[in-house]
């Protein structure tokens, strides 16, 4: 099963964008999603987690407090809200998950990659 991320695009500085993200499968609800980033030429890097009934969330420090990580089981969909966008969060985005109760950090224990969403924030 690969998941799939939408909603990428162009963003001014400070603006705000919303990513989502579809699985297929019945299993969604039992698993943990998560969000990483590659930023060009750099390696792929972690931004949020979520837990499969989205009670417990987790971010990366260079994010919290302006991005947040929601998901909605009916849909089988985990969404990503940016707000207060930096040229520094200009990277493609990825979604993937993971078994729940493990560590969400660790990007080697989510499976699902698929094509990312581009995010261009400019200055």
């Amino acid at each position: 099963v690969q998941l799939q991320a939408s909603g990428g695009g162009l963003a001014q500085d400070g603006g705000s964008l919303r990513l989502s993200c579809a699985a297929s499968g019945g299993s969604f609800s039992t698993l943990g999603m998560g969000w990483f980033r590659q930023p060009p030429g750099k390696e792929r890097e972690f931004v949020a987690s979520i837990g499969p009934i989205g009670v417990r969330t987790y971010y990366a420090d260079s994010v919290k407090g302006r991005f947040t990580i929601s998901r909605d089981n009916a849909k089988n969909t985990v969404y990503l809200q940016m707000n207060s966008l930096k040229p520094e969060d200009t990277a493609v985005y990825f979604c993937a998950r993971r078994p729940s109760g493990t560590d969400y950090r660790n990007s080697r224990l989510y499976d699902g990659w698929g094509q990312g969403a581009l995010v261009t924030v400019s200055s």
